[in-house]
């Protein structure tokens, strides 16, 4: 009986379970994907020796500097990242534990996965295309744009894309600089939000990037862990994107918003 017992061995027998719950709890997996910086690409040059943006039926200028489009890297919705692994992602600022959920489909295979993110791919070069197109007030029965990013999928570049459309169209908008950035777009010139910016920022100083051109809901988040020498530029619409680089190559820093 309980009585008869010391009170150390009462307390060792009670912790038993405990400790059990908190083993099994260790090993189980938990429904968190495990973030980090991914690769880039300049918009502006070529991946495996193909063009990323080829144009034809408009004149096309030669570029300077880069537009790198930023990625993140994610554990697939197969991987079982158990509470060890969330711990430590939890408290590294090089990574990000989200909600499986929030970066996949649910129920979804990780050929499907990467099927739909293809597929939010395509949709994104269309829209980048009409978005950049309609800036440049240029007819796109006569125009025709060709984007080739292989094995990247989702949503998140079609901002870049548009503005490496309008830098080989009317002129340069890097200055010589490497500028990098994130952000959907839609065909009438929206930015919208994408996440993983903490970590796009990382990823964007890594390969040379100076200015990080970030949609205006996702400043905080940007700031969070922003590197040393980044600097944020908000953006709303592409109009906006344009008028800040302009502005930033001219030296008009007054006209330049930041978060």
């Amino acid at each position: 009986m309980l009585t008869s017992l010391t009170r150390t061995r009462a307390l060792a027998l009670c912790a038993l379970p405990v400790a059990a719950l908190l083993a099994a709890v260790g090993l189980a997996p938990l429904p968190y994907a495990i973030a980090s910086p991914g690769t880039t690409a300049d918009v502006l040059g070529s991946v495996d020796g193909r063009q990323v943006i080829t144009i034809s039926g408009a004149p096309v200028r030669d570029t300077e500097g880069e537009l790198l489009m930023t990625t993140i890297v994610a554990t697939g919705p197969s991987v079982d990242n158990d509470f060890a692994d969330v711990a430590d992602a939890w408290f590294r600022t090089d990574q990000a534990v989200l909600p499986r959920d929030s970066v996949y489909p649910p129920g979804k295979s990780d050929a499907e996965v990467e099927e739909h993110n293809l597929g939010e791919m395509k949709e994104s070069q269309d829209a980048a295309t009409l978005a950049a197109l309609g800036y440049l007030k240029l007819d796109p029965k006569d125009v025709k744009v060709t984007l080739h990013l292989a094995d990247i999928g989702g949503p998140s570049a079609g901002f870049l894309f548009s503005l490496g459309i309008v830098d080989k169209l009317d002129g340069d908008l890097t200055g010589g600089r490497t500028v990098a950035g994130t952000g959907t777009i839609e065909p009438d010139g929206t930015v919208g939000a994408v996440g993983g910016v903490s970590l796009k920022t990382q990823a964007a100083a890594r390969d040379g990037a100076s200015v990080f051109l970030v949609p205006a809901a996702e400043c905080s988040d940007a700031q969070a862990e922003l590197p040393e020498g980044m600097r944020l530029i908000p953006v709303s619409t592409l109009t906006d994107a344009v008028a800040s680089l302009r502005a930033l190559e001219q030296g008009q820093e007054a006209k330049v918003p930041s978060c």
